[in-house]
């Protein structure tokens, strides 16, 4: 097992939050438009596309780079496992197949059954949604909301010392102890990590770059933060995975993270909670009755601890 292992988690897991989102907004550049011509300079944007622009023609019936775009929104992770330069061919293919068999399914008299009423009227309001959140939510997140929260956040930042140091990993004490006797008679400790160290990243002379408290398994940690002076080896000290000789290497003060390093998680949260809030409002007066009181009381236990913990609310995106 590698000692990168032994790094904690040290932030909230980012949250899925509608991963369409992106999707519902006009997409025709990213996932519909043409190649531009082989004879324009390379210095020469290529012209909008119209989303009635027809790309196809089935049966006498047009499919336009809209309706590209919105199979792109339904079948976006079919299109993540594939290659760029595939998603366009498969989207119009899909679409081709949709023309003719829902022709099929007209002329059959599929569309007149109570059954189908029911769900063209879900897929409807799901549209509405999604154009809703688009319009609504997603809109409002921009850039400079996003830089506003990023502002706080450097605010309200507070340094915290950092260490970087290097460790040589072996199975017993006693290979532990006999390295530290080398090391105390100036064996060169990069070196030694590199020939005995088991650990998989010891080829970088055990060198684990810089980190704070409690990115390290405690035992480590505490040794490692025991070290006082630059260039100070500690004493074997063991730890689920083996034994440890540590090399205190730096000591810095953590700084704040780069706004390009938390600007899509600050998207993302500042995403949640503007969604919360508009739905709050749009909750209120709405009567909402589950006549079944073991899914009512569920329902109930879904929805609040995840409005408190900021998730469940990912499943729109795979609508």
């Amino acid at each position: 097992m590698s000692f990168s292992t032994l790094r904690l988690a040290t932030t909230a897991s980012v949250l899925a939050l509608l991963m369409a989102a992106n999707a519902v907004a006009p997409a025709f550049a990213q996932d519909a438009a043409p190649a531009p011509a082989a004879e324009a300079p390379a210095a020469e944007a290529p012209a909008p596309v119209s989303p009635d622009a027809v790309v196809a023609t089935v049966g006498g019936e047009t499919i336009t780079e809209a309706d590209l775009s919105f199979a792109a929104e339904d079948l976006t992770q079919e299109l993540s496992q594939m290659p760029a330069d595939q998603r366009r061919p498969f989207l119009l293919r899909v679409l081709i197949d949709m023309k003719v068999m829902a022709k099929a399914g007209r002329d059959a008299g599929m569309g007149d059954t109570p059954l189908f009423k029911q769900r063209l009227a879900y897929l409807e309001e799901r549209a509405l949604r999604r154009a809703y959140f688009a319009d609504a939510i997603a809109n409002s997140v921009t850039e400079e909301a996003v830089r506003a929260e990023y502002d706080k956040l450097v605010a309200d930042f507070k340094p915290a010392e950092e260490i970087r140091a290097s460790h040589i990993l072996v199975a017993t004490e006693e290979e532990a102890k006999a390295i530290k006797a080398e090391l105390d008679g100036g064996a060169d400790f990069a070196t030694i990590a590199k020939e005995k160290s088991i650990d998989p990243g010891a080829a970088n002379g055990g060198d684990l770059g810089f980190f704070g408290k409690g990115m390290m398994v405690a035992p480590f940690e505490e040794a490692a933060y025991a070290l006082t002076e630059i260039g100070q080896v500690s004493e074997p000290v063991q730890s689920q995975f083996g034994w440890h000789i540590i090399k205190l290497e730096e000591k810095r003060e953590s700084a704040p993270p780069t706004f390009e390093q938390v600007a899509s998680q600050l998207q993302q949260q500042l995403l949640m909670t503007t969604f919360d809030g508009t739905v709050a409002k749009l909750m209120e007066g709405v009567t909402i009755d589950i006549p079944d009181a073991a899914l009512d009381a569920a329902v109930k236990a879904q929805s609040e601890p995840a409005a408190a913990a900021g998730e469940g609310e990912a499943a729109p995106a795979a609508q």
